[in-house]
């Protein structure tokens, strides 16, 4: 059993490193972006039923959110930082490495999961509180946040799994755990919300049922044909493997765990303009998440590419995946901005069950700034994979925290008191700007590196080649002075 995996451990290497980058990536891109799309679904669902009880309990959804930011970082941190290093151990021919870190990262995952689930059940009235809530939306924030928090080790243990089986190139199997939960979180939250009239509860129920249930498929995409397997006796941590989950995962982590914290800040300075406009950017984050998980598809679908060729030392064929992402997504970010600035009103009425005018309002100027700076988000994600996967851990890092942290904390503080409700609403597309020109900056640098690295491989190439027709030619030589 064991040798027929690593066989097809060894097929799967072959074809990561063979096979045109450009169709590899459009295989591994259709799955990928399914399951974010999947992901932005599960939240979505949420809002649209629970949109029907209210401003406040529309509201309360975008509080949890930003809790659910976190959980999902963890499970980031764990699937990205095992993911990176399985992929170039992968690319390196190391399959028992791979193996050894995907089952320590799933037990560490599982554990941290259940320290928030505790945690957070213990401290759920000042855990609302600090994540924004005012006093008319605190009562549909703690109903909904309980069964989240319940089901945070299902959450932590879902994504670090499919993104194990992303890196490792059967994205097909990651899929299908996502989207059975999506399915069935669809199909409980009118159930429980109308039916048994539980409220926000049912569809905290609803998303706690479903995440479990994707785990449980997720875990079994692990035994099948072509994916790492996971075993118990390998979750014992090790220092080495500890330090490439923190160097791999770090950027993950930032980037979605600020994600979580900024937008507990920005719910908070929200609701001094009252509960409408706490509404309306949770609608609008809604929408953003949808349409970014778009180009995350293309970059997850680039991450175990370019793991693979980097670990193989094929640098130009990172190069290529590279641009071939950017060009790509950008286009589709451009035509998904252009339909988010036109229909704006109507994306945000879809959601404004309650026909509150001001949440229309504060929601269409939100979006319409946000899809300024959409098409500029190809090139940043791209960027900030590419440095995470390589290990370049620093450049990584800055880019997951710029956005969410270096750029859109002090715009917090500045915008609003200088332009009121139109510095709320300019807040997300300012960070977008300054961080992107920073991805710039940084995508050319890895970019150069990357030219540099390709060029040395090619003229290391080029000297064994020479070497041997030189050994080849000696040799040839000396057998005919021997037959003189």
């Amino acid at each position: 059993m064991k040798q027929e995996s690593t066989t097809h451990l060894a097929e799967k290497q072959t074809h990561m490193l063979e096979q045109p980058v450009s169709m590899l990536v459009l295989r591994l891109s259709l799955p990928c972006m399914a399951s974010m799309l999947i992901s932005a679904l599960y939240n979505m669902a949420d809002t649209y039923f629970v949109s029907s009880l209210g401003t406040s309990a529309t509201a309360a959804i975008g509080i949890v959110f930003s809790l659910m930011n976190i959980i999902q970082a963890v499970g980031f941190f764990f699937g990205h930082g095992s993911g990176n290093y399985m992929s170039r151990q992968l690319g390196a021919g190391d399959f028992a490495g791979a193996r050894q870190m995907a089952s320590m990262s799933l037990g560490l995952s599982l554990t941290v999961g259940m320290l928030i689930s505790v945690s957070g059940l213990v401290f759920l009235d000042p855990l609302v509180n600090a994540l924004g809530a005012t006093v008319t939306i605190a009562p549909f924030a703690k109903d909904y946040m309980r069964w989240i928090l319940i089901g945070a080790p299902f959450m932590t243990g879902s994504f670090t799994l499919n993104n194990q089986l992303r890196y490792e190139g059967n994205a097909a199997y990651g899929m299908v755990g996502m989207v059975s939960g999506a399915v069935l979180n669809t199909a409980l939250d009118p159930l429980l919300i109308f039916v048994f009239r539980m409220g926000t509860s049912g569809a905290g129920i609803s998303t706690m049922l479903s995440q479990a249930l994707g785990f449980c498929i997720l875990l079994h995409g692990t035994t099948r044909k072509g994916a790492v397997k996971i075993s118990i006796k390998d979750m014992k941590p090790t220092a080495r493997l500890v330090k490439e989950l923190f160097r791999g995962g770090t950027p993950s982590l930032f980037r979605q765990g600020l994600a979580g914290f900024t937008a507990a800040a920005l719910n908070r300075t929200a609701a001094g303009f009252g509960d409408a406009a706490v509404a309306a950017i949770s609608i609008v984050q809604r929408f953003t998440m949808l349409v970014y998980s778009c180009v995350l598809g293309f970059g997850q679908a680039f991450q175990p590419v370019c793991g693979f060729n980097y670990g193989a030392k094929r640098y130009s064929r990172v190069r290529k995946a590279f641009w071939f992402c950017v060009k790509l997504s950008t286009l589709v970010l451009v035509c998904l901005a252009a339909l988010g600035a036109v229909f704006a009103p109507q994306i945000v009425q879809f959601f404004n069950k309650e026909d509150n005018p001001l949440v229309s309002e504060i929601g269409t100027a939100y979006l319409r700034y946000c899809c300024i700076t959409i098409p500029l988000f190809g090139f940043f994600i791209i960027t900030n994979m590419c440095t995470q996967t390589i290990g370049d851990a620093v450049k990584a890092s800055f880019l997951a925290i710029a956005r969410q942290g270096v750029f859109m904390i002090p715009l917090l503080f500045i915008l609003p008191r200088l332009l009121g409700l139109r510095g709320l609403e300019m807040i997300q597309m300012s960070s977008d700007i300054l961080s992107c020109l920073c991805g710039f900056i940084i995508g050319i640098l890895t970019d150069r590196k990357m030219k540099r690295l390709a060029a040395e491989a090619e003229l290391i190439i080029t000297n064994n080649s020479q070497k041997t027709m030189k050994n080849d030619e000696n040799a040839c030589n000396l057998s005919q002075d021997v037959i003189k």
